[in-house]
């Protein structure tokens, strides 16, 4: 049976209050408004309002534009009005009167707008499909950073926070069972919103980052910011690649970073002070290789825990007078050479190696050396016992972490006179004397002097280990020009 056709009304001249009480009738009614050519108020029989144009395409066929449903609140909106949005008598006559430009510039508006649905609606539908573990698979294996082009280091680590675990040997990689993947394994990654992420955060400070093993029990705020970073990071990836029209992470609580620490062990230019250096080497000797021989060599040469946790034979010069330390392996990207003292050298020609396995420092020859937590807690018994021993049972122990051995070391060479930007230098950093444009021009490595800084600060150390301070030998350093 064919529709009854709409009962056609003259034009009026439509204001504000007749759109409002126009009443519906048992058909369909279309009422033309003769101040803007081609607009029609549309009353259908339930009651409702709409907006409507009819014209004709650069084709000459007659076709009718709904321009969007009657807007009665009063008040006009802030934006352009679009086609699809509630209208007001005056927004649906300047949406009409621009169609009605465009017309004349012979754009096929009908043809636009449905061809303009039709990518929203695909991308709505792409967006549906577009799941949580398909954003972080792409975002895992495409982001880079942009100053060095390369995956940043700790990218394994980052993918385990966002749910997925790949394997050190290669392949794919698999959901951690109750991690994110896998609780949000079919939930559209548009559809993740502020407080979806606010309580993943507040999640992973109180209880643990979803998936993984909590190593402490109580609520820990740096566990909480790893996971604020690692979502915020993807999410302005993928906000930056267009996957998302908006980014759930902006203006989320992130877990505040603690104060600066300044926990140094006691490396005094008077080695009968360094007591703290003497107990430290004890416990190095007690605990043994792998972990043992991998705090001396941080302590040696300053550098940061995976920096010599993962070293690999390939990264040492024959002589292994030398670690060469590619930008993936360090925090600011740079290649960065560490001059081996004689000391360092000696460590590492005494550890065992495992049959197969290229890396330094390993348990099973196929990872290298991790479980830094449960090494740390024997090593801090050790060091109490030998404080003990030596100046009694009601002495105690400042709390210390591995990185505060880099600190250190800093410390310690300065306690020894050795110029500061040798130092920066030596500990690869590009702050202070080669920081901003000084940086920028100042290209010297100070291969030489960072050698000779580091032999000096191992004999330093070495003359704490043996109780006494071993004169002479300290090859000089030229000033800064």
């Amino acid at each position: 049976m064919a529709k009854p056709k709409p009962k056609r009304q003259p034009a009026q001249r439509l204001t504000a209050v007749a759109v409002a009480t126009m009443k519906p009738g048992k058909r369909r009614r279309e009422i033309p408004d003769a101040d803007s050519g081609g607009l029609k108020l549309i009353v259908q029989p339930s009651g409702t309002k709409s907006w409507a144009v009819k014209f004709r395409r650069p084709n000459g066929k007659l076709v009718k534009l709904t321009l969007g449903p009657v807007d009665q609140s009063g008040r006009e909106a802030a934006s352009e009005p679009q086609i699809g949005d509630p209208l007001t008598l005056k927004a649906a006559r300047v949406l009409a009167l621009t169609l009605v430009r465009q017309r004349a510039r012979n754009v096929d508006v009908f043809a636009e707008h449905h061809s303009t649905r039709r990518r929203q609606r695909s991308a709505l539908m792409e967006a549906s499909a577009y799941t949580y573990p398909h954003a972080v698979r792409a975002f895992i294996d495409d982001h880079r950073v942009d100053r060095t082009g390369q995956k940043p280091r700790r990218w394994r680590e980052v993918a385990k926070l966002l749910g997925l675990a790949y394997p050190l040997a290669g392949g794919e990689p698999t959901h951690i069972k109750h991690g994110l993947c896998d609780r949000w394994r079919e939930k559209p990654i548009a559809s993740i919103n502020g407080d979806d992420i606010y309580s993943v955060i507040e999640e992973a400070r109180r209880s643990g980052v979803p998936g993984l093993v909590r190593r402490n029990t109580g609520t820990s705020d740096p566990r909480g910011r790893r996971m604020a970073d690692a979502l915020g990071t993807m999410f302005k990836w993928l906000q930056k690649h267009r996957r998302i029209a908006t980014d759930p992470c902006f203006g989320i609580h992130r877990p505040p970073p603690p104060a600066a620490r300044d926990r140094v062990l006691n490396a005094k230019t008077d080695v009968r002070a360094a007591d703290e250096l003497r107990w430290f080497w004890t416990a190095c000797e007690a605990v043994g290789p792998p972990f043992g021989a991998l705090c001396k060599l941080l302590l040696l040469t300053g550098c940061r825990l995976n920096e010599i946790a993962r070293m690999t034979r390939d990264e040492l010069s024959d002589d292994l007078a030398t670690l060469r330390l590619p930008g993936t392996r360090t925090k600011n990207g740079l290649p960065h050479n560490v001059p081996l003292p004689l000391l360092a050298r000696e460590i590492i020609a005494n550890m065992p190696q495992l049959a197969g396995c290229n890396y330094m420092f390993s348990t099973n020859g196929k990872t290298p050396v991790s479980g830094f937590s449960k090494y740390k807690a024997r090593f801090d018994a050790v060091m109490l016992a030998a404080a003990k021993a030596e100046q009694g049972r009601t002495t105690t122990l400042t709390p210390w972490r591995l990185h505060d051995l880099r600190r250190s070391c800093s410390t310690g060479m300065a306690s020894i006179g050795i110029p500061p930007h040798i130092i920066e230098a030596a500990l690869n950093h590009v702050s202070g004397a080669k920081s901003g444009v000084a940086g920028t021009y100042n290209r010297e490595q100070y291969e030489p002097e960072k050698r000779a800084a580091l032999e000096r600060w191992a004999d330093h150390v070495a003359g704490i280990v043996n109780g006494y301070a071993r004169a002479g030998n300290f090859v000089p350093l030229r000033e800064p020009a």
